[in-house]
């Protein structure tokens, strides 16, 4: 499949500049939104827009997600006038969406039983930046010749494909990346928060600290927008991270495995969530610490 018709469903943050660069490829691609005035965006650059799910499914030879949580995945797929009420035996669906890992192995189950669809859970981590540069790293659950299959048209999108396991497998490495993200985001705040309150310049810590072991990509993104107090045109929001962490404390549970510091760091930012900042930057965190009046 060298040249496969592509469905793109979910042009948010990540979904936007990804269509974008599979376009830039020379990929035949059409999409879908919930919110068509997105998707019409994309037809401004030679997309195909698609008035309806089944229209899209119809037309493509794959159909890529990437929607905003589990819930939304099994709708698009399964909702009325959904994927599988439109899908047939050959194509695959690819998520890149983050979602729930044993939701994901019974989709595919289900997916498979309503129309013979293939899955492969493939979530990405890279961020919008990621994303707009095709240096995304994904992490691939099914199987391996089908995965194998579908690199080259990923290649536009991504630096690196790891197959992690069967079906599923790609959502459990990607609650493992979102564990080390989580509760680094809490730490850098309690971090920056400690650095102010102690009369340091907090905006010199990246300086002072990068290339040391407290380096790391998050270090490198969030500390200078708390330092900044710099929360404008929020690349993710602290919603979709705190999604995250709870997927890592239910998927601990079934598995048996202890997350005491992510559940700690989920109930950190639930609680900064009930205060209006869900649609916030995670970087938001810092002002959990600040003194609400300045001397």
């Amino acid at each position: 499949m060298t040249h496969p018709r592509l469905g793109f469903i979910g042009i948010g943050l990540m979904g936007d500049p990804m269509t974008r660069r599979l376009l830039e490829a020379g990929f035949d691609v059409t999409v879908w939104n919930r919110s068509p005035a997105k998707a019409e965006a994309l037809g401004q650059v030679g997309a195909g827009v698609a008035a309806t799910l089944g229209e899209l499914v119809a037309s493509v030879d794959l159909v890529m997600l990437c929607l905003a949580n589990t819930e939304v995945v099994e709708s698009v797929v399964f909702g009325e006038g959904g994927v599988a009420e439109h899908g047939r035996r050959g194509q695959t669906l690819i998520d890149f969406s983050s979602s729930d890992p044993a939701a994901t192995r019974d989709f595919a189950r289900r997916l498979e039983a309503r129309c013979g669809m293939g899955w492969i859970d493939c979530p990405v981590s890279g961020g919008v930046a990621g994303a707009e540069a095709g240096s995304l790293v994904m992490m691939a659950g099914g199987e391996a010749t089908d995965i194998d299959a579908i690199r080259p048209l990923l290649a536009p999108l991504t630096a690196r494909v790891t197959h992690m396991g069967p079906v599923g497998a790609g959502q459990v490495t990607k609650v493992c990346n979102q564990m080390v993200v989580g509760c680094q985001a809490a730490v850098l705040a309690e971090m920056v928060a400690l650095a102010e309150a102690s009369g340091v310049e907090a905006t010199r810590l990246v300086e002072a600290l990068s290339g040391g072991f407290a380096d790391s990509k998050p270090f490198q993104i969030l500390t200078p927008r708390m330092a900044a107090s710099d929360f404008e045109n929020p690349p993710w929001h602290l919603r979709t991270l705190l999604k995250d962490l709870d997927l890592a404390v239910a998927q601990s549970q079934r598995s048996g495995s202890a997350t005491p510091m992510s559940a700690l760091a989920a109930q950190l930012m639930r609680a900064h969530t009930t205060r209006g900042h869900a649609e916030h930057d995670p970087a938001i965190l810092v002002e959990a610490y600040r003194p609400t009046q300045r001397e």
